[in-house]
């Protein structure tokens, strides 16, 4: 049977299930309880056997007890905590000024004036303190992070077993809610900052693992050789051939690492870490509009600096000055940054502003912004009221009563007749696969509404996506713009995309399924132009000479050849719509993140994985989909 056929035999059987609901026994429209299988039961009855009869609690408490020391180090150091080693906390102006040469050395001067202005603006906003509790975790967890996913990723290139062990894990970690993080470690280390550090350690781990094993397959084969012949060790070999030869990838993974940390840290407020993440969630949650912006601008500054001079350190090349050049010529920065040194410390023993700035003498744009907003939401407010009327009457609540009358065998037809079309019989047991636990786990309606709120999100961020990267990529210079904005959006918390929602519609559908839209459209319009930009020159020359028209090259050649790279950026808009909308439960939903912060607030470990699977589950089957269909076109099959 092709896969035409098989596609639309089941789709017809999806069709009959779907009209012939009233005649279907209720084991058909829902999974009786009988067929409930308690998952959660059983992971709860694992872990805790684990924690008491394995003695794991015993190893976790060890390991974060040595991130706690690092912890107090670095809490010391940035913000004065009475930790060892008693010498903290190092001056605001010091800590800017080892910022703004470090983004010299690394990119210039304009990276210089943002990363030390950044932190000019943290102090004078008198939010250092919340600041520095966000990085002190930041500094111990990126380096652990990177040393593991390092040791995996060798390890994943050296022994095939390893690698084929690991890709399935980091398929379904990556595809994970941050929360379903969040309960285990609760459970075996309690809440507060060392629960925040090692959940940001594990949550960061998997892209560095990734980008380690990327970069040692793909160093030259004659570089290896010339190692080699030089009589390299194998341990030299790897040291000084292998991971320098490898030092892009490698740094791109340390990019990755830092952007997820800093993710990570902003949401494990939710479990007790302080700083930037948890007074913003405070703030939110009082609809303090305005210093929430304030606290937002502070987190979008810090991930586009540390953005930005991790990316420059991946793409600067080592300077090799003249032999006769002097200590002096040779490390000039080194003399600059400890003028500045002294500077601060010299200011800093003057006068206690320059160590910190206390919020008595902090600035605040709060009362202007909260002005301009009740200007501004006033003035919108018969548009937006009427819009979240219009909206959830006659769109979402229609649009999710509609998921929910679909009976279970129905909706599990269809999945399998899209997959039998795309790429098969092993693609439509592959879609069973992901969504037959999750009908079995009990949780069927709760996924309903996810699947409902993400495809909504995602079909609104294609109807803006596709448009903007059709007309961002039509000139180079639109083009260098649309992607300059995509990567500082990119850089953004997840968690600051609420903010604006929360104040156009307040607590609801509407503002839920706007802050996925928003986040959901960036990874579209970004595709969308790479894969215009990367048609062929001479492909669109030849059709020109043809006598195409600007139309036709753009349906018939440009659109044609980047569909590959257009479902790239389709997939990843799903995933972070299905990151989006665990997050989004925070302003009300009743979908499975909501039940996922329940599951947070009782440790209850069982539930929160079994909804965590079933959210990756989703995002797995979607990347299933599409790269067998991306695949298969590429090879030229029949579908």
């Amino acid at each position: 049977m092709s896969y035409r056929q098989g596609g639309w035999l089941l789709l017809a059987v999806a069709v009959a299930l779907a009209l012939g609901k009233d005649y279907l026994p209720e084991g058909m429209i829902r999974f009786p309880d009988a067929m409930i299988l308690p998952f959660a039961d059983w992971i709860n009855t694992a872990f805790n056997f684990m924690r008491d009869d394995l003695g794991l609690m015993a190893v976790t408490r060890a390991f974060s007890d040595v991130v706690e020391f690092g912890l107090d180090v670095t809490a010391n150091l940035l913000y004065g905590k009475s930790r060892w080693p008693r010498i903290g906390p190092i001056p605001w102006v010091v800590i800017a000024a080892t910022a703004g040469v470090a983004g010299y050395v690394l990119g210039g001067w304009r990276l210089a004036v943002l990363s030390g202005g950044t932190f000019v603006w943290i102090a004078v906003m008198g939010q250092w303190k919340w600041a520095m509790e966000t990085l002190s975790v930041i500094v111990v967890a990126v380096p652990v992070s990177v040393l593991l996913g390092l040791l995996l990723g060798t390890l994943a290139w050296r022994f095939r077993l390893a690698e084929v062990i690991l890709n399935p894990l980091l398929n379904i970690a990556q595809s994970l809610p941050h929360f379903a993080y969040m309960i285990p470690v609760v459970v075996f280390i309690g809440v507060g900052p060392k629960a925040g550090a090692i959940v940001t350690i594990i949550f960061a781990v998997p892209p560095m693992i990734r980008m380690t094993l990327l970069g040692l397959r793909e160093v030259s084969p004659e570089i290896i050789e010339s190692g080699k012949m030089s009589g390299a060790t194998r341990w030299q070999l790897m040291s000084r051939v292998r991971i320098p030869a490898a030092r892009t990838e490698l740094l791109i993974g340390v990019n990755q690492v830092i952007m997820q940390s800093l993710a990570m840290v902003v949401l494990a407020s939710f479990i007790g870490m302080p700083g930037l993440g948890q007074k913003l969630l405070q703030l939110l949650q009082a609809l303090k509009i305005g210093l929430s912006v304030e606290i937002g601008i502070t987190i979008v500054l810090l991930a586009i600096v540390l953005d930005r001079m991790s990316k420059a350190w991946a793409h600067r090349q080592p300077v090799h000055l003249p032999e006769h050049a002097g200590w002096l010529e040779r490390h000039r920065m080194l003399v600059v940054w400890a003028a500045l040194l002294a500077a601060g410390f010299g200011l800093a023993g003057i006068n206690d502003y320059f160590v910190e700035v206390e919020r008595s003498q902090a600035l605040s744009i709060a009362g202007p912004i909260d002005d301009a907003m009740n200007a501004f939401i006033w003035l919108i407010t018969p548009v937006t009221e009427w819009l979240r009327w219009f909206l959830i009457t006659w769109v979402l609540i229609p649009l999710r009563n509609a998921f929910l009358w679909f009976p279970v065998v129905s909706v599990l037809a269809l999945l399998a007749a899209i997959g039998w079309r795309t790429g098969g019989a092993r693609s439509a047991l592959v879609c069973l696969a992901f969504f037959v636990p999750i009908a079995l786990s009990g949780w069927w309606d709760r996924a309903m509404i996810t699947v409902y709120m993400v495809l909504a999100a995602v079909a609104l961020a294609l109807l803006l996506g596709l448009p903007i990267g059709i007309l961002s990529a039509r000139r180079p210079e639109r083009a260098e713009r649309a992607l300059l904005i995509c990567d500082t959006l990119q850089t953004f918390p997840s968690f600051i995309y609420l903010i604006p929602v929360i104040m156009l519609f307040g607590v609801n559908d509407v503002a839920v399924i706007a802050a996925i839209t928003v986040f959901a459209t960036v990874p579209i319009v970004r595709y969308m132009i790479e894969g215009l930009r990367n048609v062929p020159p001479e492909t669109i020359e030849a059709a020109a000479m043809s006598g195409a028209s600007e139309r036709q090259l753009l349906w018939h050649v440009k659109l044609p050849l980047a569909v590959p790279t257009i479902l790239v950026g389709a997939n990843q808009s799903v995933m972070f719509a299905l990151f989006m909308v665990i997050i989004a439960a925070f302003i009300g939903t009743q979908d499975l993140g909501q039940e996922m912060q329940r599951a947070l607030s009782s440790t209850d470990v069982g539930k929160g994985l079994v909804l965590g699977f079933a959210v990756a589950f989703m995002g797995l089957m979607v990347d299933h989909l599409i790269l067998t269909w991306s695949r298969l076109r590429k090879q030229g099959a029949s579908i």
